[in-house]
C-alpha cells in the first residue's frame, strides 16, 4: 500500500478550516502533522515500549479563514481588558505566529482574513468575502471542511476589532475608562465572565472600587454546577476585595454629572437601591453561534451544528463524511471550554486524515469519536481559582490557579499545547 502511494502522484487534498481560534488552529496544525507523517501534536504519546506508528503522508493544502488577523486568546479577555501589557500578549497575528511561518509551515497552511457567507456541502464550495474586497465574493472549493468559527460574543466580553492594531487601541481605551474615575466600576452578571472580569480588574488595579452585581441569590446560577462552586467563587471574590451584591437586578443606568462637571453613572436596581459608578460593564449577554453561513438543516433551533460523535455533519447532509464541526458552535454535552475546542479540533484532524487514507488506499477509516462530556469548569478569581469536575468535586486555591491557568489566564498553557511556537515542526 505504501509503495503504491509513494509511486503515484497525488493532487493535494484541499481542506478549508473556518475559524482560526482554539478549535480551528488545533484542526489545521494536527492535520498538518498527520499529513507530514508525524504524530499529531495534541495526541496521546505512544504507550511505553510501543513504537509510534507513522501516519500516512498525504499532500494537503489547508486554508484557514478567519475574520481576525490573528489568534486572540479568548479566555484571557478579563485580563486583556484590565492590563495593557497582557493585551499586547493575548493577540498574535497569524503572519507572525511561528507555527504558521516558514520553515515550519512549508506553505501547507495558508490564512486568509475575511468572512464566509455561505457553504454548499453538495458542491463542496464556500462563498467568501476577503477583507477589503467590499461586496465582491469568491468561491473557495474544498475536499474537506472543518467549521470552527465559535460563538459571536459582544463587547465588552470580547474585543470587537478584527485587526490587532485596532484591538490594542480598543483595549487601552476601555482600561482607561474603567480605571480613571473615583466611583469605581460596576460589573453586571455573576456568571463565569462577570466573576473573572471583576476579579481581574481588582487584581490588576487594587485601588479601584469594583462591584459585581447579579440578579440571582447565587453566583454561576446558569451553570449546571453544584451550589458550593458558586459559593466558593463568592468567598474568593470578597477575599480579593470585590464588593458583591446578590440578588440585585439592574433596572437602569443613567448618566449624570457632578458639580465639577465629571460624568458618572447612577445605577438603579429593581429593589429600589442605587449607587454611583464611573462605568458599568455588562457581562450578561447570551453568545450566539456564528453559523448563519451554514445550511439550516445542519443546525438545531439555536443555531448549533448537530454533529455526530465523529464530528461529522448530520448523516442526511450531502457529503456528510467530508464535513466536520468543532468547538463552541457544536451541539454537544458539557460546558463550552477552550480545552474542549482543542480536543475536538484534534479529533476532526484525525478523522479528516482517516478519510484521506480511505480515498487513497481503500482502508476502512478508524474514526475518533467524542464521548459525553460531564459539566466541568475552571474559574480564575484573583490570586486563586475554583474548579469543578466530577471525579474530584470542587477544589480551589492558588495551586488550582497555577494548574488551570498558570500566571496568564491560560495563555502559555494553550500556546504550548498547540505548539504555536513551531517547536514540533521540522
Amino acid at each position: 500500500m505504501g509503495s503504491m502511494f509513494d509511486s503515484s502522484p497525488q493532487a493535494p487534498f484541499k481542506v478549508l478550516v473556518i475559524g482560526g481560534s482554539y478549535g480551528g488552529l488545533s484542526a489545521a496544525l494536527n492535520l498538518r502533522d498527520l499529513c507530514s507523517g508525524r504524530a499529531p501534536r495534541c495526541g496521546e504519546p505512544a504507550a511505553e515500549g510501543e513504537p509510534p506508528v507513522a501516519p500516512m503522508q498525504v499532500t494537503v493544502e489547508i486554508t484557514i479563514i478567519d475574520e481576525r488577523d490573528g489568534f486572540y486568546h479568548l479566555i484571557g479577555s478579563p485580563l486583556a481588558l484590565a492590563s495593557e501589557s497582557f493585551a499586547e500578549k493575548a493577540w498574535i497575528k497569524f503572519d507572525e505566529m511561528p507555527a504558521l511561518r516558514a520553515p515550519h509551515n512549508k506553505d501547507v497552511i495558508r490564512v486568509r482574513q475575511g468572512s464566509v457567507q455561505a457553504v454548499d456541502p453538495a458542491r463542496k464550495v464556500a462563498t467568501f468575502v476577503a477583507r477589503g474586497a467590499g461586496l465582491q465574493t469568491e468561491e473557495v472549493r474544498y475536499d474537506y471542511l472543518v467549521v470552527a468559527a465559535g460563538l459571536r460574543r459582544v463587547w465588552p466580553v470580547v474585543p470587537q476589532s478584527l485587526r490587532r492594531k485596532q484591538y490594542l487601541f480598543e483595549a487601552a481605551e476601555h482600561i482607561r475608562a474603567v480605571t480613571g474615575g473615583r466611583n469605581g466600576v460596576v460589573v453586571v452578571g455573576g456568571g463565569a465572565v462577570g466573576v473573572e472580569m471583576a476579579s481581574e480588574l481588582k487584581l490588576v488595579h487594587p485601588h479601584l472600587k469594583v462591584t459585581l452585581v447579579h440578579s440571582r441569590d447565587k453566583l454561576l446560577s446558569a451553570e449546571p454546577l453544584p451550589d458550593n462552586v458558586g459559593e466558593r467563587a463568592l468567598e474568593l471574590l470578597r477575599e480579593g476585595g470585590v464588593d458583591v451584591l446578590l440578588p440585585h437586578r439592574l433596572d437602569r443606568a443613567e448618566e449624570i454629572k457632578d458639580e465639577s462637571g465629571n460624568v458618572g453613572v447612577r445605577v438603579h436596581f429593581a429593589n429600589g437601591d442605587s449607587m454611583l459608578a464611573d462605568q458599568v460593564i455588562m457581562a450578561v449577554s447570551k453568545s450566539v453561534p456564528t453559523t448563519t453561513f451554514l445550511p439550516k438543516d445542519v443546525l438545531d433551533e439555536q443555531g448549533y451544528v448537530r454533529i455526530q460523535p465523529s464530528l461529522n455533519f448530520p448523516s442526511e447532509t450531502p457529503n456528510a463524511a467530508d464535513h466536520f464541526a468543532a468547538g463552541d458552535l457544536v451541539r454537544w454535552s458539557g460546558i463550552k471550554r477552550c480545552g474542549g475546542a482543542m480536543h475536538m479540533g484534534h479529533f476532526a484532524a484525525v478523522n479528516v486524515h482517516q478519510r484521506m487514507q480511505q480515498k487513497l488506499s481503500g482502508a476502512e477509516p478508524k474514526l475518533s469519536e467524542l464521548s459525553e462530556v460531564p459539566p466541568m469548569m475552571g474559574l480564575a478569581v484573583g490570586k486563586k481559582a475554583v474548579a469543578y469536575w466530577p471525579e474530584a468535586g470542587m477544589t480551589s486555591g492558588e495551586d488550582v490557579l497555577k494548574a488551570f491557568f498558570g500566571d496568564d489566564l491560560g495563555f502559555t498553557i494553550c500556546y504550548n499545547y498547540l505548539q504555536l511556537g513551531g517547536d514540533k515542526a521540522t
